[in-house]
């Protein structure tokens, strides 16, 4: 298992779903593999295994190894889960993006990536400059330097 710093917030358990142990768990990551058969989990109890998912709602029912009582999955409420980052370079991950230098398309630097705000339309980039830039206007990352282009007058707010 990867170093505490490294893991990522992938959810959070809710409460005991009927009298065998599954759980609600809110994802707040896209990637559902994550609850994948025999995926482990980081929680402030130590690692917990999935041993079945299944979607319900907007959430998911989990059941995890060991966890085979309503009582014993109510003890799990509130829990948060992590994993280490999955490795995908076709994917923008958040936590790569914080520090990154922010430079529109013609070449001007616009300032530095401190923050990731969440969103219902567009999660936004908050720069240090305390700007804020939807993620819809990256046209490119590399190297931490994001490449936007943005409509005219964007940085004329605030």
């Amino acid at each position: 298992m990867s170093h505490a710093a490294e893991l990522l917030e992938i959810g959070t358990i809710g409460r005991a779903h009927g009298t065998s142990g599954e759980v609600v768990v809110r994802l707040i990551t896209n990637r559902v593999e994550r609850l994948n058969p025999g995926s482990a989990l980081v929680s402030p109890l130590g690692e917990l295994v999935v041993v079945a998912a299944r979607p319900h709602q907007d959430r998911w029912l989990v059941q995890f190894g060991g966890i085979e009582t309503r009582t014993e999955a109510e003890s799990l409420r509130g829990l948060v889960l992590k994993a280490p980052p999955l490795d995908d370079s076709d994917v923008l991950w958040v936590h790569e993006l914080i520090g990154s230098t922010v430079r529109e398309f013609d070449g001007t630097d616009r300032g530095t990536v401190v923050a990731v705000v969440a969103n219902p339309a567009s999660d936004l980039l908050e720069l240090d400059t305390g700007h804020l830039i939807p993620l819809t206007f990256v046209t490119e990352f590399e190297a931490e330097l994001v490449t936007v282009e943005v409509p005219d007058g964007l940085f004329d707010l605030g």
